[in-house]
């Protein structure tokens, strides 16, 4: 087994190399004067299960076109196997046509890393389920909710637990999570004129003087998260916590978290923390790093991966 990182998320990389007792490959990823991608495997990868990390973060299209071109040049390095490890799949939000003349950019991506020579995908937490079968090829979807759930567990609360979620579409998400804390669940009827800009038109939901706990898969322009701590504070919430998989935290959004009612904002290292992200008082990080090590430990010995997906 070989594990080969690329420059999206080199600490994660370096934290997964050290959970499964491997040095990360020897691999140049650089570009040209004019940005163009070059990639040099500089180890020997012939008949190799070949473990490729890579975040399709921002820049997106930048670190995309990384991905690509490493799993070309590991194909006709004759790899045995490799597995595009994604912690974050880019584009993900793009899964359906929204609109007459637009695209489903998330099947494009599947197709193009198929393509590219990947035989097998392991991510975290999809942005919509579906998109697993929009590759021919297999794909581990794994979930951040055990993490979160033992994460809460850690923190002593006096008072009633409400898990919420901040939208329609992220209702299974959340009941999950209130399943494993044996909380209530309460969901926000959210409107959205367009990207990027969200509403909270109601609360469904008991929240006054408890504990509230949002959930959700990606965090962006963080106006979502901040609209609805906003709202159940107005509601009587004793307190207001946010868990995501995802940081995207684009444009003002940390400082937008930190000037909100959150108390905290966790979420994982599935995309590098930015300094902003750092220095923020309430906003932290949990590592998804041993998660995926054990999936690819299993995956590399052909075990069962089953267990990490409860």
């Amino acid at each position: 087994m070989k594990i080969i990182a690329c420059n999206s998320n080199r600490p994660l990389a370096e934290a997964i190399s050290a959970y499964v007792n491997l040095p990360l490959t020897k691999a140049s990823v650089r570009r040209f004067s004019d940005m163009e991608v070059f990639v040099e495997i500089e180890e020997n990868v012939r008949g190799e299960d070949v473990f490729v990390i890579q975040s399709t973060s921002y820049p997106a299209n930048d670190n995309l076109m990384e991905l690509l071109v490493t799993l070309d040049a590991l194909r006709r390095g004759s790899a045995r196997r490799i597995t595009a490890v994604i912690p974050y799949f880019g584009y993900a939000r793009q899964d359906r046509k929204t609109g007459p003349r637009t695209p489903i950019s998330a099947k494009l991506v599947a197709n193009l890393i198929t393509r590219a020579g990947a035989d097998r995908v392991l991510t975290l937490d999809l942005h919509a389920g579906q998109i697993q079968g929009f590759f021919d090829i297999p794909v581990d979807n794994l979930f951040a909710g055990p993490l979160f759930s033992e994460d809460i567990g850690m923190v002593p609360k006096d008072g009633e637990t409400v898990v919420i979620s901040p939208d329609v579409g992220g209702v299974v998400r959340a009941r999950g999570l209130a399943k494993r804390l044996d909380a209530d669940l309460a969901i926000i009827d959210k409107r959205r004129e367009r990207a990027g800009v969200s509403e909270v038109m109601n609360i469904i939901g008991d929240v006054a003087g408890r504990h509230c706990i949002l959930i959700d898969d990606i965090c962006d322009s963080a106006g979502t998260l901040c609209n609805a701590a906003t709202a159940l504070k107005e509601q009587g919430a004793e307190s207001v916590s946010a868990y995501v998989t995802h940081g995207v935290l684009s444009g003002g959004a940390v400082g937008r978290v930190a000037a909100s009612p959150l108390e905290t904002l966790v979420m994982t290292d599935s995309i590098q923390a930015t300094e902003a992200v750092r220095v923020a008082s309430n906003i932290r990080q949990l590592t998804v790093a041993p998660l995926l090590g054990e999936a690819i430990n299993r995956i590399s010995k052909e075990a069962s991966v089953s267990s990490l997906f409860n």
